[in-house]
């Protein structure tokens, strides 16, 4: 069973999948064919991102803004739908075990390209582009920024215009990173194969006007300003898109993007809409646009040290066990602080439709959520209280627990950012009333969490009690993101703090399961492994989830067909969108 990646896979997630973006594609084709056939016909439409990107290479910048405007026009083999779901899109099917695309061995996988799709230059698109594009991503000098999704690959083989064989080191359980979402699209070997290596950041023509298979080509690229697009001639889809022209307008901030859709109609798309949802609500009742959301895998949550971050030489160090934290190694502490927190006010107060109370770290896809934590969803002061009675830790004069002369007292950590120094402020006062003292402090988000190893204040280095971030896995798939909390990925001074083990926390039998997982194949034990991991890190209060955390966005009301997406880029279907 472990060596049939896909059987399960296929018969519950990707007949599913199948049948969806058939259906998409067939209701997206009706609209488009009733409307009008001539491409181009809706005229100019007009998005505003207030962070600007700054090149049309998402392989030279992993940044969101870069790889939203850039699958604009370069594409992947297959995308994630706005259910999560793998759809081809420069094939013609997925492929499986058993369908024969992937290997009984799991070691290598085949993709076929559509026949007839080209290049807006009017070039055909063969395996050739595809296999370049690995060589581009992976010399070492290109410095790309997304060679992760490559990773485990021996070698790939074109017998054929449009065969692409990809063999892996090792069985691939999952084999659909290279090449998939807007993270690793292919790139045309006859633009770019004199700007592979050291030259890459040099080809600033290339890089600025890249040449795709998608409905518009870069007509004018002004970075960090304006891009505008046009639409492509030689798109695979007669009659689309339906606009001539994109104008793509970077800058300015999160609430005048919104307001510049939603109150005045000046743009018809805004991403990114990070504003508090009252003032959102206000600007939708103008009438010109709404506010739309979508999920994927983002959950804002509390991390839990479980060392000790006080000490002079070894702060917030594993140390084999024995560094551990003076409070929040003991469960009752950790079991009554999520319990003290009330989750709905906080959704209500800064995410509104954007945030539903979060009781896993794995609230999406929907196929992983466990329901053996729903204890979060109520919160429950008494309990809270009588645990830490128990536990001996009782209140002072102060009205502040303490136990062996050890004071309940954190330090509690994040990013500054309006809507998560609102959250800080809830949950003080939420732990103040179970006897807990809590400190707030912020720290500017591009230092926090920069990476700087040299700095006491970022993420990875964790000197502090608490701290909130949300992160999520790339894609669907749980495998590589369930690993972060193995004893081995633990962030530390020996592997200049680049683990992804946040709170410290080892535990020999979730090794195993890690293990286990990369080695099994069946879609149904995969989610059964992701369950039980996810269970065994919110029972033991590894972190303390708090909301499932949605995108926002804004557009306007006379655009249709508009599929929001928290799996790939929101503009995603671009080529499909119309004016009413």
């Amino acid at each position: 069973q472990s060596t049939r990646v896909l059987n399960n896979v296929e018969e519950k997630h990707m007949k599913k999948t199948f049948i969806c973006s058939v259906a998409l594609a067939a209701g997206l084709a009706i609209a488009g064919s009733v409307v009008a056939a001539e491409r181009g016909r809706d005229g100019e439409v007009k998005l505003i991102y207030w962070q600007a990107p700054s090149t049309m290479n998402p392989y030279l910048s992993g940044g969101g803004k870069e790889l939203e405007a850039s699958s604009i026009v370069i594409e992947a083999l297959a995308r994630y739908d706005p259910d999560g779901n793998l759809v081809p899109w420069l094939v013609d099917e997925i492929p499986t075990v058993e369908n024969g695309g992937v290997s009984d061995d799991l070691k290598s996988i085949t993709w076929t390209l559509s026949e007839g799709i080209t290049w807006s230059d009017g070039t055909p698109l063969t395996s050739a582009d595809v296999s370049f594009t690995y060589d581009y991503c992976t010399h070492p000098d290109t410095g790309c920024t997304q060679s992760n999704y490559y990773n485990d690959i021996e070698s790939i083989e074109t017998p054929d215009d449009r065969t692409v064989k990809i063999n892996f080191t090792v069985p691939k359980p999952f084999p659909y990173a290279p090449f998939v979402s807007q993270q690793s699209p292919v790139i045309q070997k006859a633009q770019f194969e004199n700007c592979i290596g050291a030259k890459a950041h040099g080809c600033t023509d290339q890089n600025f006007y890249p040449i795709g298979t998608g409905g518009f080509k870069v007509k004018d690229f002004k970075p960090n300003d304006v891009i505008i697009f046009e639409a492509n001639d030689n798109y695979r889809v007669a009659g689309k898109p339906a606009f001539q022209t994109i104008v793509f307008k970077g800058g300015g901030d999160a609430v005048s993007s919104a307001r510049s859709v939603l109150e005045t109609g000046e743009f018809d798309y805004a991403w990114n809409l990070q504003v508090a949802p009252e003032i959102l609500s206000e600007m939708e009742k103008k009438g010109k646009g709404e506010v739309i959301s979508a999920f994927g895998t983002y959950v804002e949550r509390l991390m839990v040290n479980f060392t000790n971050p006080n000490t002079a030489d070894n702060r917030s160090e594993y140390m084999d066990g024995n560094n551990p934290h003076p409070f929040l190694t003991d469960y009752a502490v950790r079991r009554a602080l999520s319990l003290a927190i009330d989750r709905q006010i906080l959704v209500d107060a800064g995410y509104g439709s954007a945030g539903v109370v979060a009781c896993n770290v794995v609230e999406g896809p929907a196929i992983y959520r466990s329901d053996a934590n729903e204890e979060c969803k109520t919160q429950n002061i008494a309990e809270a209280n009588r645990i830490l009675d128990e536990a001996g830790w009782a209140r002072g004069s102060d009205g502040v627990r303490a136990k062996d002369g050890v004071k309940i007292s954190i330090l509690y950590q994040t990013s500054t950012n309006a809507v998560r120094q609102d959250t800080q402020a809830f949950i003080k006062e939420m732990w103040k009333a179970i006897g807990v003292e809590t400190e707030l402090r912020n720290i500017s988000a591009s230092v926090f969490f920069g990476g700087d190893p040299a700095s006491p204040d970022t993420y990875q280095k964790f000197y502090a009690d608490i701290e909130m971030y949300t992160n999520g896995p790339s894609g669907t798939d749980q495998e590589t993101y369930m690993a972060g909390w193995t004893c081995s990925e633990m962030a530390q001074k020996s592997n200049t703090w680049g683990g992804n083990n946040m709170p410290r926390w080892c535990n020999p039998e979730y090794d195993k399961l890690s293990a286990k997982m990369a080695k099994t194949a069946a879609l149904s034990e995969r989610i059964k492994l992701v369950k039980t991991m996810n269970d065994m890190l919110m029972q033991d209060y590894v972190m303390i989830p708090l909301i499932y955390r949605g995108s926002v966005s804004g557009r306007a009301n006379s655009l249709k067909n508009v599929w929001m997406n928290g799996w790939d880029a929101e503009t995603w279907n671009i080529a499909d969108w119309e004016r009413q």
